[in-house]
């Protein structure tokens, strides 16, 4: 396959210059933002970077036989053109789009953001559809589905690159997907990786402390959140949606969650669905009764067609606002009432989301992905109403990520739990003892300080002494990891698995009787 140059150019959403103009003849085999993948043919789009600016390596890129570079500002002595534009980034987000033949604009696209609860919330909203008999996929920062394929989307969680949303979203057009779920980090938005996605309705769970190594202040952070709602909002071409169902542009919001409700209700989006636990005059979605059993959770939810019984085997209240978040979206896309609940009931949770381990043991053993303060805090209150002894919490702070949350996480664990083991979670470059002691701090300055408390660097370590010292009708419950299947250390991606580690721990404790 091969396109011109100029129809790629013309798919742009900005060009400032092309050095030379005559770029007619100019056939392209792949689009590419990696120097060391071109191969001759390829267009080489070169952008600032996190770590390193990737103008430095459009010299090895035509070397290696690159046609034409994109790049934000004219190079020197290059022997092929160039296509100057004002966000490199986002020029390869809608290279890669336009190289598939802009997959999005075949399906209804359901883009799903906040800062806990994404991925819950994508997994509903894509059962609900599914049990409609809807074909659809999914894009999550745990797997892509496509069909009966299952494809893993990375070892830690963001949104893919630009160029492996739009494969996957051209392999789901192939394959006769009229409808996508993709979750959306503020990484991917910020980053432009979604630019190019032609979203029908947006959709937030919340928006509490995190990633403010990447985003500087929680206001940027929230900006970047709400890319996604802009993109929504924007005017739409019809000519170019031709082959998609008919959807209206939808933003649902969270009316519990103030600091996101008010902030993206004011950016204008032709229908909004507002959910939240309690009435209001402005709420689509509330709850009318809800009741928490071993098996999960029973909700009647009002909505605008009138009460929706709902069995779901989840359990929390933040959960039951994911579940209220999926009914909305699910309600823009004009399912049944049928169909949303059996879409909830039949979810029985994303793997490394309030996971349970049971080998027979006395106790309760649970993997949960909780890593900011509010999850943390969320699941915590979750498990309390599950357990009859204590919980015994095992959780660590990512190095080189946000610092500020190191001792929030501390306060709640020391809040919230009865036993806290203090350990490893991708440290990277950073000393882990300081990390610790950040995280410590935060117990300090907790309502319980004199929590009972452990430190042990050793993640390993410290999820078999949580086992051990736990006691019939105790819940042990280690954050932070969830379905993640590396820990890295410096630089380097190590195979770790919490799941796999807290059940040999089990089998050590059983075993031994320790």
């Amino acid at each position: 396959m091969s396109k011109t140059l100029q129809q790629l150019i013309a798919a742009l959403p900005g060009v400032n210059q092309v050095i030379p103009t005559a770029s007619d003849e100019v056939e392209v085999t792949a689009v590419a933002d990696d120097n060391r993948r071109v191969l001759p043919g390829h267009l080489f789009v070169a952008y600032p970077g996190v770590a390193v600016d990737g103008r430095r390596f459009i010299p090895d890129a035509v070397k290696r036989g690159a046609v034409a570079v994109v790049c934000e500002q004219p190079q020197v002595g290059l022997s092929v053109p160039q296509v100057i534009v004002p966000n490199g980034r986002q020029a390869f987000a809608f290279l890669c789009a336009a190289w598939h033949d802009f997959p999005s604009r075949s399906m209804v696209m359901i883009g799903v953001t906040g800062t806990d609860g994404k991925t819950t919330t994508t997994n509903l909203i894509y059962s609900m559809l599914k049990a409609a008999g809807i074909r659809v996929g999914m894009i999550s920062t745990v797997n892509a589905v496509i069909g009966e394929r299952v494809l893993d989307t990375g070892l830690h969680t963001t949104t893919p690159d630009a160029d492996e949303v739009q494969e996957y979203l051209a392999q789901m057009r192939d394959a006769g997907m009229t409808h996508c779920v993709l979750e959306v980090t503020s990484h991917g938005l910020a980053q432009y990786r979604v630019d190019a996605v032609d979203f029908d309705i947006a959709v937030v769970t919340n928006i509490t402390h995190e990633h403010l190594d990447l985003h500087g202040s929680y206001e940027a952070y929230r900006a970047a959140k709400a890319r996604l709602f802009q993109i929504v909002g924007q005017p739409r071409r019809l000519d170019s949606r031709a082959g998609k169902p008919a959807v209206s542009p939808t933003a649902v919001l969270n009316a519990d969650d103030s600091f996101s409700y008010e902030f993206l209700r004011s950016i204008p989006v032709q229908e909004q669905l507002v959910y939240s636990r309690r009435p209001g005059a402005l709420h689509s979605v509330f709850v009318e009764s809800q009741r928490y059993a071993p098996d999960g959770m029973y909700v009647r939810l009002a909505t605008p067609r009138g009460g929706i019984e709902l069995r779901s085997p989840l359990i929390g209240e933040f959960n039951l606002s994911n579940l209220m978040a999926a009914v909305c979206a699910a309600l823009a896309v004009g399912l049944p009432a049928s169909a949303i609940a059996a879409g909830a009931a039949a979810f029985a949770g994303v793997p490394g989301r309030l996971e349970r381990i049971d080998m027979g043991q006395p106790f309760t053993a649970i993997v949960d992905f909780a890593h900011t303060p509010n999850a943390l805090e969320q699941a915590l209150r979750a498990v309390r109403a599950i357990t009859a002894g204590r919980i015994i919490v095992v959780f660590g702070c990512a190095g080189e990520r946000d610092v500020q949350k190191r001792p929030m996480m501390g306060r709640v664990t020391a809040e919230n739990a009865d036993v806290v083991v203090m350990t490893a979670e991708d440290p990277r470059r950073e000393k882990l003892d300081d990390i610790l002691d950040q995280m410590i701090a935060g117990v300090a300055a907790s309502a319980n300080p004199a929590v009972e408390l452990h430190r042990v660097p050793d993640r390993g370590e410290a999820i078999r002494i949580a086992c051990r010292l736990a006691r019939p009708g105790d819940t042990v419950m280690a954050c932070g990891k969830g379905h993640e299947q590396s820990m890295c250390f410096g630089t380097v991606e190590t195979p770790w698995d919490d799941r796999v580690v807290m059940r040999e721990a089990i089998r050590q404790k059983m075993e031994t009787g320790d």
